[in-house]
């Protein structure tokens, strides 16, 4: 009698209701084979052609609302799609989701995936010709990662930094990047098995003022103990910080960094979000923001930009709105705009900094020889650090702060270990603008301007219609 060979998922330790529902390993992986364009596919082309394949959010709870709304933006051009996921599935709270999803779908935030299943994921996946990924949000995701490979998915976000601390009050980081190992290492035995899962890690982190640095460092780590499981295709994202200069050398520093630290075995994808802080009241401002971003992850030789709306500074965006971002951050990117030209000095001379201090950074902790507790030491001292962060376990002790031209720098570095020469360059970027305006107005004041960046350049270019309705 042959023995049927040990599924990776039993390494998961999943929830025993769920184990029961999941189709067989084999037929899990045969699922993940099937023909179509995988997310990799999609990716690779971006980089062949130079133009970053565009992706939006979407979501939403109930099963044939989901399926009209990835039909409507698969119209669109957009080159990936989202199965953006609930709050109440992102903490395991998967009998309210259930019961939302039976009783009442259009009070959810996202799709259950779980609470659907594996099936009604299949089903999404063979709707649309594009490939999907899983955006979620959530500390630990296994059961939602279990789903989402029995769905056939490609492509899930997330991990143990980036999606603890920016989300949850006191989820301890050990935890979370234990439970993230697991997910990597079943991603590992796919790609040895020939099946590439893209794993896109969470630059954004709290969204607002993030300095570049900060980003790349928590992405690469990220990264760097995914490529220790096996994993070989990592999505490291970026925000967008609205200066262009230094978004641009962000993006290309992605590149680099996963040359120098993960090996040319690990193929690297860089991601640009667009602007993730407050976003401009007027249609037309916004919809200028969108483009923007689209011009900036072209110039910035992103792989990939996930798209924002015109609605994004009133709610949830209806699937009209995702449409029109997407078309808008497709003009973006677009050579359309070829003959826009920038300053290859100033970023190659901003990328360079950005290196330098990711390295400063990072490089004490691949020196340990145990590089996830050596993250959970480095932010129990504040040697890592997320500024505006919601967890107890980081110090949120780095506050940034924009320069004369907005780029974010360091305002207060807290137990950064940067060197002498990396803390006096940010002095030094933010004394031209932080004398009399600090002295004025006083650093908080000046921190909710900078966060209110865009807000406050409508206002100057659009007095007259800075709060008109969203029509």
């Amino acid at each position: 009698m042959t023995r049927e060979p040990a599924s990776p998922l039993g390494d998961l330790r999943l929830s025993p209701l769920l184990t029961a529902t999941l189709p067989r390993w084999e037929q899990i992986t045969a699922e993940l084979r099937r023909p179509g364009p995988h997310i990799a596919d999609v990716l690779r082309l971006a980089d062949a052609t130079g133009r970053p394949a565009v992706q939006p959010r979407c979501g939403v709870g109930g099963h044939p609302e989901m399926l009209r709304l990835l039909g409507e933006l698969a119209a669109t051009g957009a080159d990936v799609l989202t199965v953006t996921v609930d709050a109440h599935t992102r903490l395991q709270q998967y009998a309210t989701a259930r019961r939302l999803m039976r009783d009442s779908p259009g009070d959810l935030n996202g799709y259950p995936l779980v609470a659907h299943g594996w099936r009604r994921g299949r089903e999404l996946r063979a709707h649309v010709p594009h490939p999907l990924q899983v955006r979620h949000g959530s500390p630990d995701a296994r059961d939602l990662f279990a789903v989402s490979l029995a769905s056939g998915i490609t492509s899930f976000e997330g991990g143990g930094i980036g999606y603890n601390l920016p989300y949850s009050k006191d989820v301890p980081l050990r935890t979370t990047l234990g439970s993230w190992q697991r997910i990597d290492a079943v991603c590992g035995a796919l790609a040895g098995d020939g099946v590439l899962i893209d794993r896109e890690l969470f630059g954004t982190l709290s969204a607002v003022l993030m300095p570049p640095s900060i980003s790349l460092a928590i992405t690469l780590l990220e990264a760097a103990a995914a490529a220790r499981e096996g994993v070989r295709c990592v999505s490291p994202a970026y925000p967008q910080s609205g200066e262009m200069h230094q978004d641009i050398a962000a993006l290309r520093a992605i590149r680099v960094l996963g040359r120098r630290y993960l090996g040319a075995d690990v193929e690297v994808f860089p991601v640009l979000h667009e602007f993730m802080g407050p976003f401009p009241r007027t249609p037309q401002y916004a919809n200028f923001l969108i483009i923007y971003g689209g011009l900036t992850a072209r110039l910035g030789r992103a792989s990939k930009v996930v798209s924002k709306t015109a609605q994004e500074g009133f709610g949830i965006p209806d699937a009209a709105a995702n449409a029109e971002g997407i078309l808008n951050t497709i003009l973006g990117t677009s050579d359309l705009l070829d003959f826009i030209r920038v300053d290859e000095d100033r970023i190659a001379e901003e990328e360079s900094w950005i290196l330098q201090e990711v390295g400063e950074l990072v490089e004490p902790l691949f020196a340990t020889g145990d590089l996830l507790g050596g993250i959970v030491e480095a932010f129990q001292t504040g040697r890592l650090d997320i500024p505006f962060s919601a967890s107890v376990h980081a110090h949120s002790d780095v506050l940034p702060a924009r320069d004369r031209g907005g780029a974010v720098r360091y305002a207060h570095l807290g137990a950064l270990p940067f060197s002498g020469t990396t803390r006096s360059r940010h002095a030094r970027q933010l004394s031209a603008r932080t004398g009399a305006t600090h002295r004025a107005t006083g650093l908080i004041e000046q921190i909710t301007r900078d966060i209110n960046y865009f807000l406050d350049k409508e206002r100057t270019v659009l007095p007259a219609t800075d709060e008109r309705p969203q029509p």
